[in-house]
């Protein structure tokens, strides 16, 4: 996991994110450890290669994914984190995002958001195609496929915290989470499982 960012290929990295993405970073740094902890972040980020200021991303405009994958490097250098910590940013991201907020209040059961799924991530994301491999609300697991798509190891972490806040906005019951097939570990395509 402790991959030296100056081995990333960044012009590899294919596809673009919408800035709600990068603000729910900042906002989260902003909660955990102030404004000048962003402006460090901001200034690992110039180091990277990408001159961003948090303050100036326009939420709805696409920016390359590249930038999204520096930020959550620069942020866990900057700030310290853990995995488990980016995991917690994952999940806290769902809460402040006006998208996933819209979405909710359309898609209120498991199965109608299952259905539209793949909607969201396109919202969001110019790459990849989320699908809800598995929903049993019986055996209480949702089984969520991202194809087309690899990013970073951290971001893996990330994904697995804003996916099963997104499961969890919807039943109202504490879940638990976990990536069981991902491309860095060999496998074609990620998948997370979501239990409660």
């Amino acid at each position: 996991m402790e991959e030296d960012n100056k081995t990333i290929s960044w012009e590899k990295i294919e596809g673009k994110i919408r800035g709600v993405v990068l603000i729910t970073d900042s906002h989260f740094v902003m909660k955990e450890k102030g404004k000048e902890t962003l402006l460090a972040v901001e200034g690992e980020m110039v180091k990277l290669g990408f001159p961003i200021k948090y303050e100036e991303i326009k939420t709805m405009e696409f920016y390359p994914l590249s930038v999204r994958i520096a930020s959550l490097l620069a942020i866990k250098k900057v700030c310290g984190f853990s995995e488990e910590k980016i995991r917690e940013m994952g999940a806290n991201a769902p809460k402040i995002s006006l998208i996933i907020k819209l979405f909710l209040k359309y898609f209120s059961t498991l199965t109608m958001a299952a259905e539209k799924v793949s909607l969201l991530w396109s919202r969001h994301y110019t790459v990849g195609e989320l699908r809800a491999k598995e929903v049993d609300e019986e055996k209480k697991v949702v089984i969520l496929e991202l194809g087309n798509f690899t990013g970073h190891p951290l971001f893996c972490q990330y994904l697995n915290g804003y996916f099963s806040m997104v499961v969890q906005l919807i039943i109202g019951k504490a879940v638990t989470s976990q990536e069981t097939k991902c491309p860095f570990s060999g496998d074609s395509y990620h998948e997370f499982t979501v239990t409660w």
